[in-house]
């Protein structure tokens, strides 16, 4: 006979899962027990809440579930930032968790008691608000066909987080030979197959892109998702479109390409904002089009009554939902742009002599700012020097999110990953460890003072399992976003941090730390950091009167107005 911990972790053995993210605790121990004699590895970071994200980044990255391991009360709360964050950048994880339930025991005045019971809370609630899926099996096949089940849906249509809570005796019970109904082979019960758009619709949308003088692309954070890279460059080149992207999808096609524009919305480009408004033909993949992406929805900007919109999404839902749709195209994002760059082709050179003027807003006279103390976008620059199409580069919420977003351009795909779902602060840290285990590639974490805090533990996880981030810390002592919404110093209470000794904490956790406060010596200390085997801080300290609000494409709709006329 085997218990139902270890037939849980045969399959994820079978369904090819190389790491738990997690923490020991509650009746998660009952399983993690059977993981030093499989191919699982557990990375256990110090806390859920980095477990989490590493989890969340490690779908992002391969396409197949992060799986998140630990005990009820803080899966659902420390480890909810990871799941957040999986479910609005519709990252594939299963969360595998339990209900700290003791038996007879539970309904008696409960400690940690989590399964909704009266005197203690309830953790389905909680999750039901989070994934997309979530089980609470209570016998031992229904443990292991809830597990299966959860690995097929964090993958079937839109990608997210799905959960199984493990309750009581039945994750140490044994499993039965032979059960009706029975649990299948894990592989044949978790597949799925790609969604394709219907004939008809591809044959009007190819037909709109062939008729379109100004045809533009703006690329999502599904073409992430389906990892539609080639697809999406085929598709540009079949009908000779100008590239936008959205935040989440900053790197799905190259910045540095004759028809990428930069990333539109009120934290991108003005340019890339000048492109989309001036296209008479839209076509969206994988973008369900946030407040953000459209500029809060300035009339002036996307125009459904004088522009054509083709809307490509897994999700039927998404397509034409903020804007009226002409065409939907449902379907896997690389199935829709395969099939449209099969049906038709178009000819101008409108897209790449609007790209590369485009182009000019990727850098000012503050890149080259020689000045002390370092001027953020100077920092970028040379963050960008180092990074090449065999370097990840996550970045982290608040202002050093825009200043990479606005003028780190990006030399190939699948380089830069940011914080955009739920927008948390502190998941470049942990996002970047993951994405060194995962890929084996040189990783760089760009966060604020504040979010590298939050999270700096992280440092000593990359220590522990022999990876080496780069780690850089744009260093205004404050929360500089929220700093600068001030009218007045002292408006906003708060928003200013004690100046923290980053260098001695990197090498309290093992690694080497660095402080910069002359722009000639900050591509030397990434270039090291970049070549090291140990993780490196790099303290860089920026000009924290430099203000990103000033640089934000919406601040040019509200001085300018109509961008089309």
């Amino acid at each position: 006979m085997t218990t139902t911990a270890s037939a849980l972790v045969d399959t994820l053995e079978e369904l090819g899962v190389e790491y738990v993210f997690g923490y020991p605790g509650g009746r998660v121990i009952e399983l993690l027990e059977y993981l030093p004699d499989s191919d699982v590895d557990l990375v256990r970071p110090r806390d859920e809440r980095e477990a989490s994200v590493m989890a969340e980044m490690h779908g992002r990255l391969t396409g197949t579930p992060g799986v998140l391991a630990g005990q009820g009360p803080w899966i659902g709360s420390l480890g909810m930032i990871g799941q957040m964050e999986a479910r609005l950048s519709s990252s594939p994880m299963v969360v595998l968790t339990e209900a700290s339930e003791r038996g007879e025991y539970s309904t008696l005045a409960p400690y940690q008691q989590s399964r909704g019971d009266y005197g203690g809370f309830s953790l389905p609630s909680i999750l039901d608000g989070v994934t997309k899926e979530w089980w609470f099996p209570r016998t031992p096949v229904e443990t292991v066909r809830s597990t299966q089940l959860a690995f097929k849906h964090a993958v079937a249509s839109r990608p997210g987080p799905t959960a199984v809570i493990l309750d009581g005796d039945a994750i140490t019970e044994d499993l039965p030979d032979d059960s009706t109904p029975p649990a299948w082979d894990a592989r044949e019960q978790t597949r799925t197959w790609d969604a394709a758009p219907a004939a008809t619709d591809v044959a009007t949308a190819a037909e709109a892109l062939e008729d379109a003088e100004r045809p533009v692309i703006i690329s999502g954070n599904g073409v992430h998702a389906a990892q539609a890279y080639d697809e999406l460059a085929a598709a540009a080149d079949a009908y000779d479109c100008a590239v936008v992207t959205s935040y989440l999808g900053k790197s799905t096609y190259p910045e540095t390409d004759e028809r990428a524009a930069g990333v539109m919305g009120s934290f991108g480009h003005e340019g890339a904002n000048q492109v989309v408004s001036e296209a008479d033909t839209l076509l969206v993949v994988g973008c369900r089009m946030n407040p953000m992406d459209t500029n809060w929805q300035a009339p002036e900007f996307i125009r459904p009554d004088e522009q054509t919109i083709i809307h490509a999404d897994i999700d039927t839902r998404n397509a034409g939902w903020v804007y009226p749709a002409d065409v939907g195209l449902i379907g896997d994002a690389a199935e829709s742009l395969t099939a449209l760059a099969d049906a038709g082709e178009a000819s101008n050179d409108w897209a790449t002599k609007r790209a590369a003027a485009a182009k000019d807003w990727f850098s000012t006279a503050e890149c080259e700012d020689e000045s002390t103390p370092i001027k953020p976008q100077r920092a970028v620059k040379a963050i960008e020097s180092v990074v090449d199409e065999d370097t990840i580069v996550t970045a982290d919420s608040g202002n050093n999110r825009f200043w990479l977003l606005y003028y780190l351009q990006t030399p190939a795909v699948r380089t830069y990953f940011g914080s955009g779902g739920v927008g948390g602060m502190g998941w470049a840290n942990p996002a970047a460890v993951s994405a060194a285990l995962t890929t084996g590639k040189d990783v760089i974490a760009v966060a604020g003072d504040g979010g590298f805090s939050m999270t700096m533990n992280s440092v000593e996880t990359a220590v522990e399992y022999g990876v080496a981030p780069t780690f850089v810390v744009l260093n205004d002592t404050s929360l500089g976003m929220v700093r600068q919404m001030q009218h007045e110093d002292g408006d906003i209470a708060g928003v200013e941090f004690h100046d923290t000794d980053f260098v001695k904490a990197a090498e309290a956790f093992g690694a080497v730390g660095t402080r910069v406060t002359d722009p000639h010596e900050l591509g030397e200390a990434l270039e090291t950091g970049k070549a090291a085997d140990v993780p490196h801080v790099i303290d860089v300290r920026i000009d924290r009167e430099e203000d990103m609000a000033d640089t934000l494409a919406s601040s040019f709709y509200e001085s300018v107005g109509g961008l089309h006329e």
